[in-house]
């Protein structure tokens, strides 16, 4: 049987290990050897995703008569219309879907209600990150913050040049005050140059007037 695994996490600083090792693990203790890997780092609010997409053209080709995932909320979190649809999909085209860490078979008359079940949850779950999100967002902007990460701006670049030649500050200090890393501070430092005072213009060289001769002296 030609079995393949779908792994998805929803952010960059996540990664997929724990669904591999898990999924390799139950795979080798069924017998099966992974054909194909579907991996990808988005959400799953919707259903047009590129590896997902693949997977489901491989299923209906019938190309995968086995898919292994580490929860089914890895699939699909926008609805049971959703997931149901996937499942009837897969079961049309006789590719057994293996759930790992949902601890139920999709098996039976009662798949249905629990995977509707499964997947509401999922839904509410995602939703409810989004309402989090966006209030801790509101509370900081009422607060006068901006969220997320400071922008490396040149606007930021000279400010650490002020900081630097007119206060004095160390790096770290100024790395501090600038919410940025100590690194970027060096960096930007180093590829600036010390600026130098200028003088002002005696008043006989301003623009616009000469200079007067004060005659042979006395």
């Amino acid at each position: 049987m030609t079995a393949a695994a779908y792994v998805r996490v929803s952010s960059r600083s996540q990664d997929h290990a724990t669904q591999r090792h898990t999924i390799e693990r139950a795979a080798a203790a069924r017998g099966d050897t992974l054909a194909r890997w579907f991996v990808e780092k988005r959400s799953a609010a919707t259903v047009d995703r590129d590896a997902l997409l693949e997977l489901r053209a491989a299923v209906r080709a019938g190309e995968v008569r086995r898919v292994y995932v580490f929860r089914l909320d890895r699939l699909i979190r926008s609805g049971m219309r959703d997931m149901l649809a996937l499942l009837d999909e897969f079961t049309a085209a006789r590719c057994e879907l293996v759930t790992l860490a949902d601890g139920f078979s999709l098996e039976g008359p009662a798949r249905d209600i629990v995977v509707a079940v499964i997947a509401w949850a999922a839904q509410n779950e995602r939703l409810a990150i989004g309402e989090r999100i966006s209030a801790a967002r509101e509370r900081v902007e009422r607060r006068g913050g901006k969220w997320g990460r400071p922008l490396r701006t040149p606007e930021l670049r000279e400010k650490a040049v002020f900081l630097r030649v007119n206060e004095k500050k160390s790096i770290r200090r100024i790395a501090m005050a600038l919410k940025v890393p100590r690194s970027t501070v060096a960096r930007w430092l180093g590829a600036s140059q010390k600026p130098t005072v200028a003088h002002m213009p005696r008043e006989a060289e301003k623009p616009g007037l000469k200079k007067i001769d004060p005659g042979p002296s006395k």
